[in-house]
This record gives C-alpha cells, sequence and structure tokens, in this order.
C-alpha cells in the first residue's frame, strides 16, 4: 500500500541534525502556537496540532528516530512511499501484505495518527494467534471462522483523558488482489480486480466514546468491527491503543501529570510563592526555602482523573536559572555574596 511520505524534521521546522533539546523546544513552540484550546480556527489547528505531535512522537523518541531515518533523507513530504524491500515496521504486526495473512488490510481515518505513521510506527494489523495462508479447502458450508480483532492507534489528549469525549472514527478494510497479492506487481495478465493495487471496500464509521479516566496503552474496544468472519462466522473485533497527545508543558507518568517550573536562584534560597498551570487552571503553590535544583513538590488531585473515581497528582519539577547576562550592579550584589557567604557546595 502506497501512502503519502511525512517529512517530520520539515513539520518540525528543524534539520536532521538537530539535537533532541532542540526538537523538544521546537515541537513545544509550535504546540502552544496551535494548541486548540488556544487557537482562533480550532478546526485547523487540531489538524495542525496532530500533525506536530506525530512528527514529535518520532522524532521525540530516540528508537522511532533511528528507525525513522534508516528511510534516508531523499524522500520529500508529500511523495508516496512503500517500504522498501526487506523493511521490518516498527513493533510486531504493524501492518500485514495479503502474503501474511487472508489478504486483509486496514486503513483508519480519526485516530489522529496519518496512514504513514500507522505503516511504519502504529499497531495497525492483525491481531490474534496463528495465521491463515490462501484459502481453505473447506467450502462455507464445512469450514466456519471467526474473524481476526484489528487493532490499531487513537491519540487521545490530555483535555480528552480528563474530561471524556466522542470521536468518529472511519476504517477501510482493503481485501488483496488474488494476482499480486497486495504488491502491486502484475503477475501474468493485469488484475481484473483491481489493476494491481488491491480492492478498496467502502469506509465504515464509528463512534468512539473516550471514557474520563483513561489510560496510555489502554485499548477501547469495538465488537464485531474487526475482520469479517468467514463460513458465517462472527467478525472480529476492532481494538483502538491509546496514546497521549504530547502536551506543550506537561509529561505523563501514569495519572499523574509533571510539570518543569523553572526558578531563580534567590528564589530557591528565600522561598517564594509561583503559579503553575494545570489542566483546568493555575494553581498557586510555595517554593520552600531552600530548595534545590531537580526537587519535585506535589501538589494533590491535579493530575489525570482515575477510573476508580481519585485523581493523579500534579509534579512540579523545580528547575533553578541562572541569569547569563548580569549589570554591573548585580556582580557586585554576587561579589559581595560570594565574599560573606559560608556556604560550600564542595565542603
Amino acid at each position: 500500500m502506497a501512502v503519502q511520505f511525512k517529512d517530520y524534521y520539515e513539520i518540525l521546522g528543524v534539520e536532521r541534525g538537530a539535537s533532541d533539546a532542540e526538537i523538544k523546544q521546537a515541537f513545544r513552540k509550535l504546540a502552544r502556537q496551535h494548541h486548540p484550546d488556544v487557537a482562533k480556527n480550532k478546526r485547523e489547528a487540531e489538524e495542525k496540532f496532530k500533525e506536530i505531535n506525530e512528527a514529535y512522537e518520532v522524532l521525540g523518541d530516540p528508537a522511532k528516530r533511528k528507525k525513522y531515518d534508516e528511510l534516508g533523507a531523499d524522500w520529500k513530504a508529500g511523495a508516496e512511499f512503500r517500504p522498501p524491500p526487506g523493511w521490518q515496521p516498527f513493533g510486531a504486526g504493524a501492518f500485514r501484505t495479503a502474503a501474511q495473512g487472508a489478504g486483509y488490510e486496514f486503513q483508519f481515518g480519526g485516530t489522529g495518527f496519518s496512514d504513514f505513521f500507522e505503516q511504519v510506527f502504529g499497531s495497525m494489523g492483525r491481531g490474534g494467534t496463528g495465521a491463515r495462508f490462501g484459502r481453505s479447502v473447506f467450502s462455507e458450508e464445512e469450514f466456519t471462522e471467526r474473524g481476526r480483532d484489528v487493532e490499531g492507534d487513537i491519540m487521545v489528549t490530555l483535555e480528552e483523558a480528563m474530561h471524556g469525549s466522542v470521536r468518529t472514527v472511519s476504517v477501510r478494510p482493503a481485501v488483496a488482489c488474488e494476482e499480486c497479492h497486495g504488491t502491486g506487481e502484475r503477475r501474468g495478465r493485469v488484475c481484473h480486480v483491481c489493476a494491481g493495487n488491491g480492492r478498496v471496500s467502502k469506509v465504515d464509521k464509528y463512534q468512539v466514546k473516550i471514557p474520563a479516566g483513561v489510560g496510555e496503552g489502554q485499548r477501547l474496544r469495538l465488537a464485531g468491527r474487526g475482520e469479517a468472519g468467514s463460513g458465517g462466522g462472527k467478525a472480529g473485533d476492532l481494538y483502538l491503543r491509546v496514546r497521549f497527545a504530547r502536551h506543550p508543558d506537561f509529561e505523563v507518568d501514569g495519572h499523574d501529570l509533571v510539570y518543569e517550573a523553572d526558578v531563580a536562584p534567590w528564589e530557591a534560597v528565600l522561598g517564594t510563592t509561583v503559579s503553575v498551570p494545570t489542566l483546568k487552571a493555575h494553581v498557586s503553590i510555595k517554593i520552600p526555602p531552600g530548595t534545590q535544583n531537580g526537587q519535585k513538590l506535589r501538589v494533590r488531585g491535579h493530575g489525570l482523573p482515575r477510573r476508580d473515581g481519585g485523581s493523579g497528582d500534579l509534579i512540579v519539577l523545580t528547575r533553578i536559572q541562572v541569569p547569563e547576562r548580569i549589570s554591573d550592579r548585580e556582580r557586585a550584589l554576587w561579589e559581595q555574596l560570594a565574599r560573606e557567604s559560608r556556604f560550600n557546595p564542595r565542603g
């Protein structure tokens, strides 16, 4: 299956040799700019936000970035992409061709991930165990088999995990050509069914409920929406695996949210009160005197909801920032402090 290649470096506006810090900085800047909660054109911003998230999902993960870079730098954004010979998708069962199963391949829409991502990095494919190759020697009356389960990914924002939502997801199963077996190669006569490109069935649309308190990696089940059964057998199920969209302000640790708060040296020494964001509103927290760099401060109940009715916490991670440039007056004060202070960090 040919899909449109995604140039994730171009999407984030960074060079291919960009450092991890540069990629993270670029993502945060773009994610804040295009976050649907702040953008005027919410529909347009939502699509851009998903695209930025997908790019960071790959480039922000060392293993995925390495796999992506193996594709080479010669691909152009918008060009058709087919996995090169011998290419192995990221993770097991990322996608299937006709030769690997019963000739089924599923494409998803409305999940927040592109077909390119699903084909190379996603979990799109058939679940279950075992495999069927070719056709059964039994007739339909003699052979009944349940359809395979199908699994894909769905991008869920932290706001959706907080409040819950309903999303429309489209599923399009493609039945591979019996002549080319989904490879697109013409063997013998030209395929009269699909002209070498696979026969595409109609698109089915389903309403998917994302419950408040859903967790990263949790699978949402749509019964009977997977591969059709044979010989009167029941259809398999469709599973959508939740992947949290990256947020410009928070990292996720289970149901806890982690926020990095910048603190001036004198604030860390003397203590202060700072305002920090949550998914609902800003809250004020106390930075105690003597706070260390990297110290964790816990704000209970301001994380993601849990299915049991409770909530995770907000973890504020302090980052002490040192001024890069100071005035002559400031320098004199720092020098005075250095002379009078009895503190020795190496003592």
